[in-house]
């Protein structure tokens, strides 16, 4: 079997797949080339089974995959064969033969060719596509050094590093299966009621007593118990303002993805604050954003992070819910309101809060300085400030929620920033 044909065929395929809206990423291509190699088709009904198998996740692709097989390989579309071919009818003698006719049935095909198909650009190396490097006279520049990247580089690893006011929702919504792969742990509290267990350090005196009365009142038997650990509550206040708006949803889909052991509370604020944990439970996340978008009447509008802050402490924050927890607050630090509030509120908040992470994604630049009103106002009291402004840099925010201990700085210079 031509291992160039088989790279010709899995490349030039794929690309067709992914222009007819098939994701046919990198791990189905690869997996298509072994299952041909393992299976060997003799005929091009076979062929087809090995796509089928390979190159689809769901009943919705299947037309789909049908259509661009017949376009691609040319002939009747794919159908199991009802009867035993017939003598002199058209069968590959053997199984290259068939891989040799799909190849140039592809090289055929009109649509643009992968730039990992065999050849100088590409080849099989164990059953998989490796693209070869280019060098020399053969080097494009330009726009051609874009398109000589691996054809079949995973579109969701491609937009993990791109900041998420460039993605559009689509592109957003590809990246829920990398956000899914995110943990966001939070630290461990210790429960004021223990329970029993037998190798518990301390001794339960009622429950040994109580055991004691079935021995004559001779306590034979030491019971034990041992503080029950728990993890700290997990708070979310994200601005929804129109600055905010693409980190918001982002942030929003990271919450139903990854969050759902931590039982997060979630809330939205521009100029009111909005409880969301109810609507981002049990939601697909495009249906929980819409969803969202209908629940914050807010929704875009300006921004009030003093008034914001000041509800949600007189509300809720000061009656048990924020003591002790680890609270997140997603904001670019840009207020329409007086700083004063902010500072006010952010310090009664600090009191009670076991850690305050301030996500803020124009900390991503290096010469970023907290001059915005609202920012400079909250900075002293922040554990920590990420900018978590793309699922690369999302990294930072899960190892500030996990990290047990707080870290405030001691002098309220805003100057000085949280690590």
């Amino acid at each position: 079997m031509a291992n160039d044909d088989l790279a010709l065929i899995a490349a030039r395929f794929g690309a067709a797949l992914r222009s007819a809206g098939v994701p046919a990423d990198p791990g189905r291509c690869e997996r298509f080339a072994s299952a041909v190699t393992v299976a060997r088709p003799a005929t091009r009904y076979e062929l087809y089974l090995c796509a089928l198998a390979t190159l689809t996740a769901g009943q919705a692709q299947i037309e789909t995959l049908e259509r661009v097989f017949h376009e691609v390989f040319g002939g009747p579309g794919p159908a199991p064969p009802s009867a035993p071919p017939r003598p002199g009818s058209e069968r590959p003698a053997s199984p290259d033969d068939v891989l040799a006719e799909a190849a140039r049935a592809a090289q055929d095909h009109p649509g643009q060719a992968d730039r990992t198909a065999s050849g100088p650009d590409g080849q099989l190396r164990g059953g998989q596509l490796v693209s070869a490097d280019v060098t020399g006279e053969d080097q494009p520049d330009g726009e051609q050094a874009e398109a000589a990247r691996p054809a079949l580089a995973s579109r969701a690893e491609r937009l993990a590093g791109t900041d998420f006011a460039e993605l559009t929702p689509a592109e957003l919504a590809a990246l829920a299966g990398l956000m899914r792969k995110l943990t966001l742990a939070v630290p461990l509290r210790r429960s004021r009621r223990p329970r029993p267990t037998p190798h518990g350090k301390r001794t339960d005196l009622r429950a040994t007593l109580r055991q004691a009365r079935r021995t004559g009142g001779h306590p034979l038997r030491l019971a034990r118990q041992a503080p029950v650990l728990r993890p700290r509550q997990l708070i979310v206040l994200c601005d929804i303002s129109g600055s905010m708006e693409p980190y918001a949803r982002a942030m929003l889909q990271l919450l139903y993805c990854a969050a759902g052991g931590a039982e997060a509370e979630v809330f939205t604020f521009a100029t009111r604050l909005t409880r969301l944990t109810g609507t981002l439970a049990h939601m697909p996340p495009e249906r929980a954003l819409q969803q969202a978008g209908q629940a914050a009447p807010d929704w875009l509008g300006g921004t009030r992070i003093g008034g914001a802050l000041k509800e949600f402490n007189d509300t809720r924050g000061r009656r048990g819910l924020a003591r002790g927890a680890v609270v997140v607050i997603i904001s670019d630090g840009w207020d329409t309101g007086d700083p004063a509030v902010v500072r006010q509120e952010m310090q009664r908040l600090s009191r009670v809060a076991h850690r305050i992470i301030w996500v803020n994604p124009r900390t991503k630049s290096e010469r970023y300085q907290p001059l915005a009103g609202g920012m400079a106002a909250a900075w002293p009291y922040c554990d920590a400030v990420v900018s978590a402004h793309s699922v690369h840099a999302l990294e930072d925010l899960t190892a500030a929620l996990a990290r047990p201990a707080r870290h405030r700085p001691s002098s309220p210079d805003a100057s000085r920033r949280p690590t």
